[in-house]
């Protein structure tokens, strides 16, 4: 499984629907993915294991996060731990 899929899969069983929040290829750059959805302020784009250790490692579940709250790129960026 590669990088997108497996953030998408673990976007699901965060409780996130696809509109609310889902990772896309970017069409124009290898390796690249995008966060995006009603539940970010606005689209996240860096490489596909970076927003999958976002998706891992930062991003709440969806009961935790509430429903008026939406994420801000720079405050997951904010949270996310160089690798190791």
């Amino acid at each position: 499984m590669d990088a997108i899929a497996e953030a998408n899969e673990l976007l699901r069983a965060k409780g996130y629907a696809e509109r609310d929040l889902a990772v896309f290829p970017v069409p124009v750059g290898q390796n690249k993915a995008l966060l995006k959805g009603a539940r970010i302020v606005s689209p996240l784009s860096d490489g596909a294991e970076t927003v999958l250790r976002l998706v891992r490692d930062v991003i709440p579940p969806a009961d935790e996060l509430g429903k008026a709250t939406t994420l801000r790129p720079a405050d997951l960026r904010a949270k996310l731990q160089p690798p190791v």
